[in-house]
Formats: C-alpha cells, structure tokens, sequence
C-alpha cells in the first residue's frame, strides 16, 4: 500500500496536525481542550444523551444536576485527551517524565524485576493514551492486543507511537500462545476490559447493572500464571500534567470460575469511577448487549 498517494494526503495532513498540537505547552493543551470538549457537550447530541444515560444508571445516587455537572466536566476532559493525543505518539521520555507523576508503582516494579508475567489493567479513562505513552516510556515496554484502525494513515502512526519505546502489538486475531510467551518472557500486558462485549461476552453487573463483559482476565491469568494490577491514568487540574496510579495486584486472582472473575474486574473499575467520575469513559454505550429478554437502554439515545 502507497501512503504517498494523493488519496491519503488528507490523512497525512490530520496527523501533522495532531503532532503539532503535541508539541504545545500543556498547560494550553488544557486550555484549548477543555473549552474544545465543552463546546462539543452542545452539539454531540447523542453522545451526550448516552453519557447521561450511563450516569443516571451508574451514579443513581447522585442528583440530576450533579450528573450533568459531570457529564459536562468529562466532555472538557476528551477535548484535553483529543489535543493531548500528539504528546503520546510524540512525546521524549524527558516531557513525558515532565509530565507524568508515578505513583504507588512498587507493585509493578517487584513484577518486572522478578520477572512474573503480570497483566496491566487499564480501563477506559479518559487519559489512556498519554498514561500508555508514559508506563513504555517509563516503566517497561508493553505487550497490547490491537485493533486495526481503517485510515491505513492513521493505523500506521498509531501503531508507530505505541511501539516507539519498545512495546508490542498483537492482532486480537493472532494465536493466544503468541501472547502468553511474551507475557512469560516478563512483559507486561495492557489489558482494556471494559467495553460492550456483545455476544462474546458474561453478563455481570457493572455499577448494578448487567454489563456484557469480555471474561478474559481471569484465562489470561491464569494460562500465563501472572497477576493482575490494577492500573489508573488520570488528568490532573490545570494542565498540570497526568496521574499514573497503580494500585495493588489483586491477590486470590483468579479464582476459576469466569463470572465470578469478570465481577471482580467489574468492581474494582467502578471503586475508582467514584473517586474520578468526570474522567470516566462515559459516551461509550456500555451496556448495548441486552440479557435476552431485556429492553434496550439507549432507545432514545439517537432520536434527532
């Protein structure tokens, strides 16, 4: 494939401009961003409705207008992950040790110096990308299973960015055994588990509500014999850069029973969501798959 072609020169000239942006100060990374995110919260009509919708089913004990007040915060927040998107693929390992704060990283830093395959969980907050960027560059290179992206432009410097400092990709079609050896080898795999499922998944709760869950954790687990930690970017406040928290690997994991593994997961993802709930990935519509019999919940999501 020719990514010379004049076809592709729109795609090119996305990118540069990502990488522009990357290059800023951050603290106008967040300024622009911010305001970029709450803009969308006006016109992203049906994202904005699923994210309330999410919320009022997750945080049912909080008031409308204090779900709204976090719904508006977290479109400020992706607007920053948008901008802030060039100083992942761009970044040296001098800005990002600038500005990521590490924190509680003992956990994983006893894994690699020993050499335990250890799973990374790394759900879907809304400073993945640049804590991603961060843990490579600043902890140890990574295994992660990759979908690919349909602008060839765009899916090449994604996967540029993400190997830059040494990690891995792995097609989520390839062999498993592929990705177990690399795991035993002492490299640890990022593992984004909350996501609809569809058909391939358990239904479990998630915040209380019956959430189709891929149940791989725990057969990763323990095909490689690695623990599991839980693994948390955050946005810190005026543009002061992102938090990369590890909590502790999770002990009696996994247990063998895949429902029971899959609720766990769930539980320790919805402990932090109360502790940062702006930054959650609240427009994703995680509970589309139904349990049969169900109604759906985001019926009205797309009206006009």
């Amino acid at each position: 494939m020719n990514l010379a072609h004049p076809r592709y020169w729109p795609s090119w000239l996305l990118v540069a401009l990502i990488y522009g942006l990357g290059r800023l100060p951050f603290q106008l990374i967040w300024a622009f961003g911010g305001l970029l995110g709450r803009l969308a919260y006006l016109f992203a009509g049906s994202r904005r409705r699923v994210g309330r919708r999410n919320l009022e089913l997750c945080l049912p004990h909080l008031g409308p207008r204090a779900r709204e007040r976090i719904l508006l915060s977290q479109f400020g927040w992706l607007g920053v992950a948008a901008l802030a998107q060039g100083v992942s693929w761009g970044a040296s390992r001098a800005r990002l040790a600038r500005l990521v704060k590490i924190r509680n990283r003992e956990p994983i830093d006893c894994c690699i110096a020993e050499g335990r395959p250890v799973i990374v969980l790394v759900p879907h907050f809304v400073a993945l990308e640049l804590g991603g960027a961060a843990f490579t560059a600043l902890v140890h290179s990574g295994v992660y299973m990759y979908q690919r992206i349909r602008d060839p432009v765009v899916d090449h410097q994604v996967k540029r960015a993400r190997q830059r400092f040494g990690s891995i990709s792995i097609e989520r079609h390839d062999d498993l055994r592929a990705l177990i050896r690399v795991m035993k080898g002492g490299t640890p795999f990022f593992y984004l588990p909350d996501q609809d499922a569809g058909r391939r998944g358990l239904f479990v709760p998630f915040c209380g509500v019956p959430a189709s869950t891929v149940p791989m954790l725990g057969r990763f687990a323990d095909m490689a014999g690695a623990l599991v930690i839980p693994t948390f970017a955050r946005f810190l406040p005026w543009g002061r850069g992102v938090e990369l928290i590890f909590d502790p690997a999770l002990d009696d994991f996994p247990s063998g029973d895949p429902t029971r593994d899959a609720t766990r997961m769930n539980r320790v993802i919805e402990a932090r969501i109360h502790t940062m709930p702006e930054q959650y990935f609240w427009v994703h519509r995680r509970f589309k798959s139904r349990p049969k019999g169900e109604p759906p919940i985001y019926a009205d999501a797309y009206r006009s």
